[in-house]
Order: C-alpha cells, then sequence, then structure tokens
C-alpha cells in the first residue's frame, strides 16, 4: 500500500460530497470568468477582484474537506492505531497551507 492508500471504515455521505462538488463548481465558474476576462482585455482590478474569488472559493472548499476529514478519517484511523495518517495529514495541510 502507497503513502496514499488506505482502506477508511466509512464513506462520505452524499450530503458531503454533493456539498464539495457545488463549492468546487463555483470555483471553477468563477475562473472561467476570469479567464474570460483576460480574453476580453477587461479591467486588471476588476480581473484581481474576481482571482480573489477564486481563491477564496478554493480556500473555503479546503477548509470543509479538512474538517470532515479530521472529523472522520482520522477519527478512524487513530481508533485503529494508524499513525501514518497524522503524519499523512500534516504534510497535507503544509502542502494547502502554502
Amino acid at each position: 500500500m502507497s503513502n496514499t492508500e488506505h482502506t477508511h471504515r466509512h464513506h462520505h455521505s452524499d450530503e458531503h460530497r454533493r456539498e464539495v462538488s457545488n463549492r468546487l463548481a463555483r470555483a471553477i465558474g468563477h475562473l472561467q470568468k476570469v479567464k474570460q476576462m483576460v480574453e476580453n482585455d477587461e479591467d486588471c482590478s476588476d480581473v484581481l477582484v474576481q482571482l480573489a474569488a477564486v481563491k477564496s472559493a478554493i480556500n473555503n472548499t479546503g477548509k470543509v474537506i479538512l474538517k470532515d476529514h479530521m472529523e472522520h478519517c482520522i477519527v478512524h484511523a487513530v481508533e485503529d492505531g494508524d499513525t501514518q495518517m497524522i503524519d499523512e495529514l500534516n504534510t497535507a495541510i503544509d502542502k494547502f497551507m502554502k
């Protein structure tokens, strides 16, 4: 099993998956708008504001995923004695927060 392959005792709820999927769809929509604005040579300040919306949407999606991961995956890993998942979480947080 590689460092990122784990068997979880739980599955993410349909509600959680829908929430994350909807958040990602909004972020994609914002990013598509940025691309369109650049192609249309729109005002740089407006492009930057739209980029801020993309960053915010991605960061908020990451928070939702992180909270769920901690509340479910990490709890189950600790119950199962899987300390490697905690190390992997720390690595993922480091990469996400760059």
